[in-house]
């Protein structure tokens, strides 16, 4: 979070620290027809300045297997699968996001929206685990998840910017 020192100077901001903070932000955090990104207090919108995608996910154990959720514990099956320069891990699923259909609305619905999520880098290891990567044809691979074999594609970080960051 960023005080207004930090915006006016264009600094990064502090970690969110506080388990019940997180939790208030994730409960309200919400999309609009714009394609913006914010959480809402009260009256007030708090709007994100993403620097990648709206949403990060991990992978939770669950009996032998993982879960793919959200960090705020929404289910995540993924109908894509891309990598970026960095070797970043990025998902494309259809996900109920909550939604204010007009700019001043508060009160939110549940929409099931297509979002790119970035696989939380401390689990990039379970992927590799179940992944198969060699570069041919343009692809690079493919990911095996759930008895699926998802293409793993090439990405630019530079594209998945343009859908979400207004700043560069």
């Amino acid at each position: 979070m960023r005080n207004e020192f930090a915006q006016k100077n264009h600094r990064p901001g502090d970690i969110i620290q506080h388990r019940g903070l997180v939790s208030f932000i994730e409960r309200n955090y919400a999309t609009n027809q714009n394609g913006e990104w914010f959480f809402q207090n009260g009256p007030q919108r708090v709007y994100v300045e993403l620097d990648y995608t709206p949403l990060v996910a991990r992978f939770y154990p669950d009996k032998e297997t993982y879960l793919l959720k959200t960090t705020a514990g929404i289910p995540i099956m993924p109908t894509q699968c891309l990598m970026d320069e960095k070797g970043q891990i990025i998902f494309t699923a259809h996900i109920e996001v909550q939604y204010a259909s007009t700019i001043n609305e508060t009160i939110f619905l549940k929409k099931i929206k297509e979002v790119h999520v970035l696989l939380h880098d401390h689990d990039l290891g379970i992927f590799s685990e179940t992944a198969e990567i060699q570069h041919a044809c343009g692809m690079l691979g493919h990911w095996n998840w759930q008895g699926q074999k998802i293409a793993v594609e090439s990405a630019t970080s530079t594209d998945i910017k343009k859908i979400y960051c207004t700043l560069p």
